[in-house]
């Protein structure tokens, strides 16, 4: 109390606030205060906070208390006369004097932070007395309005205490007035309703209210409720930040769904210093078509930058959609972004300046999810067609663990004049121009490591020809693209392939064009199962090895293979199963450079013979591994061998992709 009583008598006349302005606070107060309502307001210092709400004729039956008794006596000089129905008391909320259930609201603005102010075992007790007797003078059916800066103790104390009561506990973000806010953090208005506590385990009613939205959510514990505040507060926190001095890193964010809560749009914002600005070129925001999130240009922080640096913007904002959801073409995702996508503008942009919206094409992409499952192994995948650059539609298996890889992909034919005539018969309409046509085309790899794979078996023979019979095990399924390649452009080739999910061979069977036949089994094993037997029972039997298998375990630097596939000892095997002058093919992704290097140089112990091959923008690298260091070829050789494979292939009748200059695809490579 002496604290309080010498900060109001130094402070004077000037009200003080802390944070929370009537405006602000105006439209949740009017929610839960009723004109007929006793209101209570705790720890009311000299705030015009109950002046204002008599004012507005929002309430008048309220009653101020405090326990300094400087401010006290200067309220009631302040409003004595001119609010009649409205008084001040000097008392200790801890220690109230009012009867039970009296009234039917109790109002803090503050007070619960300046109390709390850490968790000592006093400081909680002193809580506690103030949560009670809160508790005792509300009616059933009342409402505790505490303003805070909710703090994560704060907020977890409260909702923990009341909820356990059998309060139904709401927190509603402030919307904020636009004004210059004292405070960076948003404030919030818990609100507590008085039940009756119910015997037993009753379920706990714990919701929040975002600042954009009305409605509701609900959450499913107090340390969800808890984390839901501090993500917008770090949102709040973020935005002042940027607002003020330019991004040094990339940042990144979701704006999630108001109804299902789930991820909507993922948002980077990228800064080009080298960018000169001028009136036009502060802030873009480009929409990244659906589908295409995971091409290098918008799916790497390099890509993104280097996109930044030649939009000529100082600020680029890229958006991805998300396949879970439904848009309503670019004009509907400008209306819905606008308002959010300002509060992330750049400093010194100038006022009311046009922002304009970017898209490749000025569209924002098709993309159809075809079918959608849950694998033991895998976890939840997707099977979606997209829309690529011009008229070409691609089919995609996406593993939703790790959403912006896609595992396989295959190019889709156009439809045939035939097709279009039986869609017309069946439903007397035009095709959609949206429409996607179904067929595989199975002479075409979509994957540029595909293609360095396929151009790494040019090793296996000399200047002139393949060997006549080709044996091939490929380890890794996926959609299947790579093996059917093999299977349809080396007639003499006999390939078995191994899978440890039985859900990839359903989904490459389905939805890929895949199928098995003479020169084309699938075994369900696990590789490293497969490759020991083998090593134990049958050595030496294959021209080819090719490893195109991911790994499951996301907190591992290397997302493909699986660290036990680079292991000395199965390597060894893997090797035994190669015929002397055979080839292991692994496609190799690690982001971790030590990690690498430890994996180079294991396969370097193990095979004599090692080329490299990097995938341009990407993190890919395609090493080829030969168990006899007779065969290596100079870069020269290697052009010649590949030319001629590419001329084995060409065969008559089969298609041929003019992108598959398999000499081009060894161009890069190097002997480690």
């Amino acid at each position: 109390a002496r604290y309080w009583d010498r900060f109001f008598r130094q402070r004077g006349q000037r009200p003080f606030e802390w944070y929370g302005a009537f405006p602000e606070l105006c439209p949740v107060l009017h929610k839960y205060v009723r004109p007929r309502d006793k209101v209570l307001v705790v720890g009311c210092g000299n705030s015009e906070l109950s002046e204002q709400m008599y004012d507005v004729g929002m309430c008048e039956d309220i009653v101020n208390i405090d326990i300094s008794d400087a401010v006290i006596r200067q309220m009631q000089e302040r409003s004595g006369s001119t609010r009649p129905k409205m008084s001040y008391l000097l008392m200790d909320m801890l220690q109230m004097d009012f009867p039970d259930a009296h009234f039917q609201v109790v109002l803090d603005k503050g007070t619960l932070d300046a109390l709390l102010t850490d968790e000592e075992e006093a400081t909680i007790a002193k809580v506690d007395q103030m949560f009670a007797e809160i508790s005792r003078v509300l009616q059933v059916g009342g409402r505790y309005l505490c303003v805070s800066l909710a703090q994560a103790h704060v907020l977890k104390k409260a909702v923990e205490y009341f909820s356990q009561e059998g309060w139904v506990v709401r927190v509603h973000q402030v919307a904020s007035s636009g004004e210059k806010q004292q405070f960076v953090l948003p404030v919030f208005v818990y609100v507590m309703t008085k039940f009756r506590k119910i015997p037993g385990s009753a379920p706990q009613i714990l919701e929040i209210c975002p600042e954009e939205q009305d409605k509701p959510m609900r959450m499913e514990s107090a340390e969800q409720l808890v984390a839901a505040v501090k993500d917008r507060q770090h949102y709040a926190l973020l935005c002042s930040q940027i607002s003020k001095t330019p991004c040094r890193e990339q940042v990144s964010l979701d704006l999630c769904d108001k109804e299902s809560g789930k991820p909507r749009y993922t948002l980077h914002v990228i800064d080009s210093p080298l960018v000169k600005p001028s009136r036009d070129n502060h802030f873009a925001i480009f929409i990244i078509p659906q589908g295409r999130e995971t091409e290098w240009l918008f799916g790497t922080e390099e890509g993104r930058r280097q996109l930044a640096a030649s939009a000529g913007f100082g600020r680029l904002l890229t958006v991805a959609l998300h396949r879970e959801q439904h848009y309503e073409g670019m004009a509907g995702i400008q209306v819905e972004l606008s308002g959010k996508v300002m509060e992330l503008a750049p400093p010194g942009l100038p006022a009311r300046q046009q922002v304009p919206f970017l898209s490749v094409g000025g569209d924002i992409g098709v993309r159809m999810v075809r079918h959608c499952d849950t694998s033991p192994l895998s976890g939840e995948y997707v099977v979606e067609d997209v829309k690529g650059d011009g008229s070409c539609y691609f089919r995609r298996l996406v593993f939703l663990r790790n959403r912006n890889v896609v595992q396989s992909e295959a190019r889709l034919l156009p439809p045939t004049p035939f097709q279009g005539q039986k869609k017309r018969r069946k439903d007397k309409k035009k095709p959609s121009p949206t429409e996607p046509p179904g067929a595989i085309d199975k002479s075409y790899l979509c994957c540029e490591h595909h293609k360095a794979m396929v151009a790494g078996l040019c090793l296996l023979g000399g200047p002139d020809a393949l060997p006549g019979e080709l044996a091939v095990l490929v380890v890794g399924l996926g959609g299947g693209s790579l093996p059917l390649f093999v299977h349809d452009y080396f007639p003499q080739a006999r390939v078995a392939v191994v899978e440890i999910d039985s859900s990839m061979l359903e989904v490459a069977t389905h939805w890929f064009g895949f199928s098995q036949g003479d020169r084309m089994q699938v075994h369900i094993s696990d590789g490293l199962d497969y490759v020991a037997k083998l090593s134990a029972e049958a050595p030496a039997q294959y021209d080819a090895v090719m490893f195109d298998v991911d790994s499951k375990d996301l907190t591992v630097g290397m997302s493909c293979p699986p660290p036990a596939f680079v292991e000395k000892p199965f390597l060894q095997k893997v090797k035994s199963i190669l015929k002397p002058e055979g080839v292991f093919v692994l496609n190799l992704v690690c982001r971790d450079a030590q990690l690498k290097e430890s994996v180079l140089a294991t396969l370097r112990d193990v095979f004599p013979l090692l080329y490299a091959r990097r995938i341009e923008g990407e993190v890919n690298e395609i090493l080829f591994c030969q168990p006899s260091p007779e065969g290596r070829c100079d870069p020269a050789e290697l052009g010649a061998r590949a030319r001629a494979l590419e001329g084995a292939l060409r065969q008559p009748g089969q298609p041929w992709d003019s992108s598959y200059m398999l000499a081009d695809m060894l161009q890069a490579v190097h002997i480690l």
